[in-house]
């Protein structure tokens, strides 16, 4: 495999401060002697996130084993997941804002088409759903944990227990017609066709259109990891890649 010199598009911080917990982690287990530094497994592992390159890949590139790639990934990857903030912890930090807006995206996989539980008939795809909370100027503030693409967004956010969160804390968000029905402090576009509308309903809608959208802010700086934009593991890890994934974000960004 021929190798070459690359670069990846994170902050110096995200580096430093994995490098940290990774050192934090050696010394609590007692490790001695690795083929990576801690440094150098933190940048393996920013490869693999950011820019999606597989095991073998990273292999080559850092002269190591492919099983020895996946198992340094793997340990800085429950590292960060660990680390992820909770809806709650989510929830104290919105409480000083305006409102959230909340949104379900489906994150790729490669599932076959007897998974049917994976897969989002409104995406036409299989995949993992999972629920955003921005703030309202559609920053990442929240990523759920990772449900099959065949779950609807309202229920997502049932099973997750975030209308329940935000209405507790008085919190007014902001969502799509995917969720009519979910009470409390979630606000959505009045219901029916366009042409059905009353003038100030249409208003409305437009409105909250224009709120709303700033949410696709979020998601996009989800999917700048590319690994989110085509999974290709057991679908039993993506929720700690994508925990991973915003504890990276929020240190970066903070």
């Amino acid at each position: 495999m021929l190798v070459y010199p690359s670069g990846i598009d994170v902050s110096s911080s995200a580096l430093r401060h994995l490098t940290q917990q990774l050192l934090r982690h050696r010394r609590t287990i007692g490790s001695r002697w690795r083929r990576l530094s801690a440094s150098r497994q933190a940048l393996l592992t920013l490869a693999h996130l950011r820019i999606g390159h597989t095991y073998a890949q990273l292999a080559a590139g850092f002269n190591i084993g492919t099983t020895t790639a996946y198992r340094y990934v793997t340990e800085a990857v429950e590292l960060l997941a660990a680390l992820a903030p909770s809806l709650a912890d989510a929830v104290r930090i919105a409480s000083a804002k305006a409102y959230l807006i909340l949104d379900g995206t489906l994150l790729p996989t490669d599932r076959i088409a007897a998974d049917r539980p994976f897969y989002s008939g409104k995406h036409r795809k299989h995949g993992m759903n999972v629920q955003v909370l921005a703030d309202p100027f559609g920053r990442l503030l929240w990523a759920s944990p990772a449900l099959p693409g065949a779950v609807h967004d309202i229920r997502a956010a049932r099973e997750h227990g975030i209308i329940d969160a935000l209405t507790e804390a008085d919190i007014p968000c902001w969502a799509d017609k995917a969720y009519r029905g979910a009470g409390g402090t979630v606000r959505i576009p009045c219901w029916g066709r366009w042409e059905t509308l009353s003038a100030g309903q249409r208003a409305v809608n437009r409105s909250h259109a224009r709120i709303r959208a700033l949410v696709e802010q979020a998601v996009a700086t989800l999917k700048s990891w590319r690994l989110l934009r085509k999974l290709r593991c057991s679908t039993t890890r993506i929720t700690s890649l994508v925990q991973a994934v915003l504890t990276l974000h929020l240190t970066s960004s903070g």
